[in-house]
């Protein structure tokens, strides 16, 4: 099988992840990778905010926790030790798209070297709020963007996930 869809196929959401931090060079591959991603006209609106700091990468999951509604203390992003934000420039029309293939392009990847990945939500209320667009701008991010995504990276603890069974009668031909 071709490896590409081999890797289509075999990629599952992580929920369990251990505390070691994958290498820089490696994070840096996932992260090129997510570079990569098609883009409506070639514009490249899609940013990625690599996260590696404990305490930035908890407070931010404190504050998905809260946007949630979950209990406090539950960690959305499942242990990873890096998140990947993905965020979208406002005044691209297709920038929502183009951030989504970039996402599926990191958690590929990750997969592709032997890291799990998730896709978490809640980046769009996160990066409404003004001590997140002060972060941005704190980092020399400027522009107006928006969430679309976290891609929690790390690696597996556990056993893999086993695909679920595919859904019948979602390809339709039509003539």
């Amino acid at each position: 099988m071709n490896e590409v869809i081999k890797a289509l196929k075999e990629r599952r959401s992580i929920r369990s992840f251990k505390k070691d931090k994958p290498d820089r060079k490696v994070i840096d591959e996932i992260v090129e990778a997510g570079l990569y991603a098609p883009s409506g006209m070639g514009r490249q609106g899609a940013i990625i905010l690599v996260v590696e700091d404990e305490e930035l990468r908890d407070k931010i999951s404190k504050d998905n926790c809260k946007i949630a509604g979950f209990e406090e203390g539950k960690d959305p992003f499942y242990g990873a030790p890096v998140i990947l934000a993905v965020l979208a420039d406002k005044n691209i029309p297709t920038s929502i798209y183009d951030a989504s293939l970039v996402m599926q392009n990191l958690m590929l990847a990750a997969h592709s070297l032997g890291l799990g990945s998730i896709w978490i939500h809640r980046a769009k209320e996160e990066f409404e709020m003004d001590e997140y667009k002060e972060l941005l701008k704190k980092n020399g991010i400027e522009g107006e963007y928006e969430g679309v995504g976290h891609c929690a990276i790390g690696y597996i603890e556990g056993a893999y996930p086993e695909a679920k069974e595919r859904k019948e009668n979602r390809v339709f031909y039509l003539k």
